[in-house]
């Protein structure tokens, strides 16, 4: 299974070869490095760490800087690892550009979704809040009651509270590849990618096609 990582850029909006307006995600996507491989007969599994985005050796740990140096590779920001199917041939060291993918296949992107806070019932679940006639004056976006009385008589597990919202990993499926530039490490997307603008993307070959 092919992957790469990439910069989440911005979305803008491009035209179909019938003259149909869509919105569409544009990725800085790679250059990316094998930093190591992860064979099923010693690590139970077989994937792919790929690096990302050069980045001072300042900024870096002394072990993450030990365990590129020893790959020849320069200091990078991010390595994440991607599953990849047995016999599929990769070298420590090899690098990885956005044409891995061509214009008209299928993509599984995952990313950090944007951090929104403390939000309230309403913003969170999508609440319908509480009457706003009939002598309410503060109930209006309040969640209403939590519990039952004697029995069960507490609040149950799970319940839709308010809380932190965003900032959780996300997985968006079956977008389609567009366009692929490899010249400029570009690659976009048909539809909207999780996370905000210069988030970590993970792109890699749809697992459900159609």
């Amino acid at each position: 299974m092919k992957g790469i990582l990439g910069k989440k850029v911005g979305m803008t909006q491009v035209f179909d070869s019938a003259g149909r307006i869509m919105a569409v995600t544009v990725i800085e996507a790679g250059p990316c490095f094998v930093a190591q491989l992860k064979t099923t007969g010693r690590d139970g599994y077989s994937a792919i760490q790929l690096g990302f985005e050069e980045a001072p050796a300042r900024k870096l740990n002394r072990p993450r800087t030990g365990h590129l140096r020893r790959k020849g590779l320069p200091p990078l920001r991010y390595l994440r690892e991607i599953r990849i199917k047995e016999g599929e041939k990769y070298e420590e060291g090899q690098k990885i550009l956005a044409d891995i993918f061509a214009e008209g296949e299928r993509v599984d992107i995952i990313g950090t979704s944007k951090g929104k806070g403390f939000a309230g019932t309403m913003k969170r679940h999508h609440f319908r809040g509480g009457p706003a006639t009939h002598g309410q004056s503060d109930r209006q976006r309040s969640p209403g009651s939590i519990g039952a009385c004697k029995t069960p008589g507490r609040v149950l597990k799970g319940m839709r509270m308010s809380g932190h919202m965003g900032s959780v990993r996300r997985t968006v499926s079956n977008l389609l590849v567009t366009l692929v530039d490899p010249e400029r490490n570009l690659l976009v997307v048909k539809g909207p990618a999780p996370g905000p603008k210069g988030g970590l993307l993970i792109i890699r070959e749809a697992r459900k096609q159609g």
